[in-house]
């Protein structure tokens, strides 16, 4: 029965992290039928408790996603626009909120406890099974059949002309960024964590973890590289090259990194060479490096077609205020063609909407730290994981903070258990 729940638990995370919708209920994701239950949730612990109470992390950045939301409607209602894809921010965020509130009770109930580790756990093999149905989907035809028959994840006819992997709920920029931060909590983990870096075999699995994300995350999502690139760089510095005491747990941790990072290349290189199909989505995945080795410059299509897309606004107006466009209501299109985050948001409610958006995210990075402080460095790579990801699409990153503000309301105190220590 522990077993049975624990897959209940892992379905409902997927279903918050990975919103889809069911062939039979068209118009309705599982994100929006999950925040319902959270509030239900949220009602009976407030009944519970007998209190109603809100941490100060939650209150303070919910007044800037209103700032934010009421410069973005001034934008549209000043241009005379009827595009309110983000002056309803505030409403976007509790729904988001609710739905992992949903999801965290669910944790809560069936261990009987919540803690930043057991929440890693789930995110991070929640994306692993993305990766792995997302290549069985693609390799497997009855596999796939079934999948479409039941679930709808994007434009399905979109991503079968790009001939892109998806999963159920996951697929293109959005997975490639949601598969980042994991990347990213998975490397904060493995470094910092005394559970973890303690035992062997934990650290095999969370480190094949990390690569399968980052290698089948890379094909499914070239955004994937931005986790996979600071997630390394963590790795790096934690190494502590200069430390004058020499860490035997550290030793045997990077010995058994080593073989499993060999164990993956010898694997995908075998794949490389034997498979056509692998070949190609590898190449696709990894297209920036396999250019730089074979004719000595960095370069892929999307970074060649995203040079095209840095069209600068024209008016003052425009810079401070934007047109209060998102999309293009006349093509359905991005608006003025582009897909920078940050010109988006630029063009949608101009610098002082950007510069609101950007505080929001600034002010979730560092409130979150100071309170968990034993694994601020996971929030402060976030916050470069959610700058990073702007270059390329305007998707963000308030999913994976729900989580911890979640942990930061008094109705889980109770409940809430810190085994994520510093080494």
């Amino acid at each position: 029965m522990k077993v049975f729940f624990i897959v209940i638990a892992f379905i409902s995370v997927s279903m918050y992290f990975f919103p889809f919708e069911f062939t039979f209920l068209k118009g309705i994701n599982t994100k929006q039928i999950m925040a319902p239950i959270g509030f239900i949730c949220l009602v009976y612990d407030i009944i519970k408790a007998r209190k109603v109470e809100v941490s100060k992390e939650l209150f303070v950045s919910s007044l800037i996603a209103i700032t934010f939301s009421a410069v973005s409607f001034y934008s549209t209602d000043f241009n005379h626009t009827s595009d309110y894809a983000y002056a309803v921010y505030i409403g976007s965020m509790w729904v988001w909120l609710l739905a992992c509130y949903a999801a965290c009770t669910i944790i809560r109930s069936v261990h009987g406890y919540i803690s930043i580790l057991l929440i890693v756990n789930y995110l991070s093999f929640v994306c692993v099974f993305q990766c792995v149905i997302a290549l069985l989907i693609n390799f497997n035809p009855p596999i796939k059949e079934f999948v479409d028959s039941w679930f709808i994840t994007g434009d399905l006819a979109f991503m079968m002309k790009i001939k892109r992997l998806y999963g159920i709920g996951a697929s293109l920029d959005v997975a490639g960024g949601r598969f980042s931060a994991v990347m990213i909590m998975i490397a904060v983990l493995l470094n910092d964590n005394k559970i973890v870096k303690g035992n062997i075999y934990y650290s095999v699995i969370y480190f094949l973890a990390f690569l399968i994300i980052g290698v089948l995350g890379s094909i499914m999502a070239r955004t994937t590289t931005i986790g996979l690139a600071i997630g390394s760089c963590y790795f790096i510095y934690r190494l502590r090259f200069f430390s004058k005491s020499v860490n035997l747990i550290g030793v045997y941790f990077w010995q058994m990194i080593l073989i499993v990072l060999s164990f993956i290349t010898a694997t995908c290189t075998y794949f490389y060479n034997t498979d056509k199909r692998f070949y190609t989505l590898l190449r696709f995945g990894f297209e920036g490096f396999f250019n730089l080795i074979e004719k000595g410059r960095w370069e892929t299509d999307s970074t060649e077609v995203l040079k095209d897309m840095w069209v600068f606004p024209t008016t003052i107006k425009t810079w401070i205020i934007g047109d209060g466009y998102f999309f293009d209501i006349w093509t359905g299109l991005f608006y003025m063609r582009t897909d920078v985050g940050y010109l988006r948001f630029i063009y949608y409610s101009g610098l002082l909407g950007l510069l609101v958006f950007t505080i929001f995210f600034f002010y979730l990075s560092f409130s979150l730290a100071n309170r968990f402080n034993y694994v601020k460095n996971m929030f402060y790579l976030l916050l470069v994981a959610a700058l990073a990801n702007w270059i390329k699409v305007s998707t963000d990153l308030f999913l994976v903070y729900s989580f911890f503000l979640v942990l930061s309301q008094t109705y889980f105190t109770n409940y809430y258990r810190k085994d994520f220590e510093k080494v």
